[in-house]
């Protein structure tokens, strides 16, 4: 028997300065749809209805907006950067809609109309600055994408750092799709910063991420990069020798040692390709589609209040670990975990949270004198600290 149809929308750019991170998001959409659709857990299938903005911010509020008028969709899955987000919150609160958001971003944001799948500043932010001062320096120089997902970052960087007694050496922002880095490069090299944390997006990060590479050989020097943004497939196009050492804080990573992870994994490479990877927000976009199709068969029916009642602390075992929607904010627990770039496009996992953490987005947990106040903790190796001893209270 046919199952009925549910629509769908995917908002995600096929071009654009960011093109590669979407698309690699749509194909986890469309995987996840087809394991929906080809499951005898569910008796209702997706309809893609798929919208490309061509990575022009002002070009999502109207692709959601014939998403809804045109398709009458009531579920909207996609947007990568914090930029076209708040272009689309808009009308899904207008209209009473929910858009399912898979990636990371930056905080201090709350929606009723947006279940945030992706890490808050807590999950990434927060674990990778603590590494940093503990294990690297109390300096940092900061290299970003001139958007609401770097301003929020190192402002959250800058709190901590300053008050641990550090000090952000400088900041230097490029416009989205801006690849003209050398000036960046030859400041950084004539600085020597102890780390340089890069919150740059897309080719901008690729290209800047060879040339300090290639700089810090010429110069016989080597600087920590640190990045809550990159990810495997964006390895590959870095390049082996340039990727290599990064330190990246995510709340998945391909190389996780689990049974859900390896099975999906292994469908991801059936699917796309035995040299393909997946992505944190691909992974993650799998898990928004995945968490709809089991809220609307816990609700019954694909309305968005019944939906949202039906998500609040339904646990799923993801690919990345157990994941469950926080009902006082709409965002996920996650489990926190930091790595290193090694061989292969992969990252060596040297840090986990014990167990899933409450997602924060407005770090009103966060106490920041404690960070300079315990100092003792920098000759703990990471593996031995979970995100829950790290935890502190404001």
């Amino acid at each position: 028997m046919t199952k009925p149809t549910i629509p769908l929308g995917l908002v995600f750019s096929r071009s654009g300065p960011y093109a590669m991170m979407a698309r690699e998001m749509e194909k986890s959409a469309l995987m996840a749809i087809d394991e929906v659709n080809q499951s005898d857990e569910f008796d209702f299938a997706f309809a893609s209805r798929l919208r490309d903005p061509g990575g022009v911010v002002a070009a999502y509020h109207a692709a959601c907006d014939s998403l809804i008028r045109e398709e009458q969709v009531q579920h909207i899955v996609g947007c990568y950067t914090s930029a076209s987000r708040k272009q689309v919150i808009p009308i899904v609160e207008r209209t009473e809609r929910l858009l399912w958001h898979p990636a990371r971003y930056e905080g201090f944001e709350s929606s009723d109309n947006v279940i945030y799948v992706g890490a808050a500043p807590n999950h990434n932010v927060v674990p990778l600055v603590r590494h940093m001062l503990e294990q690297i320096g109390a300096d940092v120089f900061c290299a970003g994408s001139n958007y609401v997902w770097t301003w929020e970052t190192n402002r959250v960087l800058r709190e901590i750092v300053t008050s641990a007694g550090g000090h952000i050496l400088a900041e230097r922002l490029l416009e989205l799709g801006e690849t003209a880095v050398d000036h960046i490069v030859t400041e950084i090299i004539e600085r020597k910063p102890p780390a340089v944390f890069n919150t740059l997006v897309g080719e901008s990060s690729y290209i800047f991420m060879r040339a300090l590479h290639a700089a810090c050989r010429r110069a016989g020097i080597s600087i920590p990069v640190l990045s809550c943004s990159l990810c495997e497939p964006e390895l590959k196009l870095i390049g082996a020798d340039a990727s290599i050492g990064c330190i990246t804080s995510s709340a998945y990573f391909e190389s996780i040692e689990s049974p859900q992870n390896r099975a999906f994994v292994a469908r991801w490479k059936a699917r796309q390709g035995a040299d393909s990877h997946p992505s944190v927000d691909g992974q993650s976009t799998y898990v928004c589609v995945m968490l709809l199709a089991r809220a609307i068969r816990r609700a019954g029916s694909s309305d968005i209040a019944a939906v949202r009642r039906a998500a609040a602390n339904h646990r799923y075992d993801s690919p990345q670990g157990p994941i469950w929607v926080d009902p006082d904010n709409n965002h996920c627990f996650l489990t926190p975990r930091l790595a290193r770039a090694a061989l292969g496009c992969q990252f060596k996992i040297f840090w986990e949270a014990d167990a899933p953490e409450r997602p924060d987005p407005y770090l009103s947990n966060l106490d920041l004198a404690s960070i300079a106040a315990k100092p003792e903790m920098a000759g703990d190796p990471p593996a031995k600290r979970s995100g829950h001893h790290l935890r502190i209270v404001k």
